[in-house]
């Protein structure tokens, strides 16, 4: 396998968290994992992030919802459901809801 040790475990995190993701949409979350403002994260965080932005911006109606002057926020709340769907299809465990709840205890 090319790449760094921190590619090799971002590759190596999305086989395991999302094992069904079809090959075009695996790379374009490997991208997005690898850009430069991820470099400081874990690389399971910064898999994790990715996958979940992927989603939200190319599977759900989230740009829609931002288009049409909804605040982040309430765009991810209305798209929650659909994130969860494709990420579940891919044969991920983890939800996106636990983050949110997570975030929300820590704050």
């Amino acid at each position: 396998m090319a790449g760094t040790r921190r590619q090799q475990a971002i590759r190596k995190a999305l086989r395991a968290l999302a094992p069904g993701i079809p090959l075009a949409d695996a790379e374009a979350v490997l991208a997005l994992a690898e850009r430069r403002h991820m470099k400081d994260l874990p690389p399971s965080t910064a898999l994790w992030l990715a996958l979940g932005s992927h989603v939200r911006h190319v599977h759900t109606d989230y740009e829609r919802l931002l288009a049409e002057g909804y605040d982040r926020d309430a765009a991810r709340f209305f798209v929650v459901e659909d994130t969860e769907a494709v990420l579940s299809a891919w044969g991920c465990q983890r939800s996106v809801d636990e983050n949110e709840e997570a975030e929300a205890e820590e704050a």
